[in-house]
């Protein structure tokens, strides 16, 4: 995924050359601004499907195990960072699958996503606990758990063991489930009625 497809940090310097605007990511003196070298550590970490499968070949022969987790994650918030970090502390490369903008819409309804999944992607790669992100179209990551086989598939606590719907995907695939992260007490859903409500009133 390119520069142009994902944004560029508004620190960024700008030069005009022939009535163009080119971004540059150095200063004077040739040197990687420290806002875009963070910008391009995350671009790293954001892989399509097929970028996906060979980070893993990758981190695999090195003998690291893989933890999936899945989610919207239309606006960011406490409870989410805290799953991923659990996740995260199961052990190995976290990677994390994020719904799709059409997919978030048939999950959420019309006006979701709040945020584009490019921008939703930067924001979670931006996270030292993420290893990978990956976009999704599917209403559930049966279809990724089966191209990438993680050895944990790492829920949170709205879910059960038992009530997760790839579960039997997982461990098809030689992984186990784990739920993870705190009580279910953050809802980016709950957070946006709270706000139209607080503004109506």
């Amino acid at each position: 995924m390119g520069t142009a497809a994902l944004g560029c940090p508004a620190s960024a310097r700008r030069a005009r050359h022939s009535g163009k605007v080119e971004l540059r990511s150095t200063d004077s003196r040739g040197r990687l601004s420290p806002h875009f070298q963070g910008f391009e550590l995350r671009e790293k970490k954001i892989l399509n499907r097929e970028g996906l499968k060979q980070r893993i070949a990758h981190w695999r022969a090195d003998g690291e195990k893989i933890t999936l987790a899945n989610g919207c994650f239309d606006l960011l918030h406490v409870g989410h960072v805290r799953y991923l970090h659990a996740a995260k502390q199961l052990g190995g490369r976290l990677v994390v699958a994020i719904n799709s903008d059409e997919s978030v819409r048939t999950l959420k309804g019309q006006g979701r996503p709040l945020m584009a999944a490019e921008e939703r992607a930067e924001i979670l790669a931006a996270l030292s606990d993420v290893d990978a992100v990956v976009v999704f179209p599917e209403a559930d990551v049966r279809a990724l758990v089966r191209e990438i086989h993680p050895d944990i598939h790492a829920k949170g606590t709205d879910y059960t063991a038992d009530s997760v719907p790839e579960r039997d995907t997982v461990i098809e695939c030689g992984g186990r489930v784990e739920i993870v992260g705190d009580p279910k007490d953050h809802s980016a859903t709950d957070i946006i009625r709270n706000r139209l409500e607080s503004r109506r009133s």
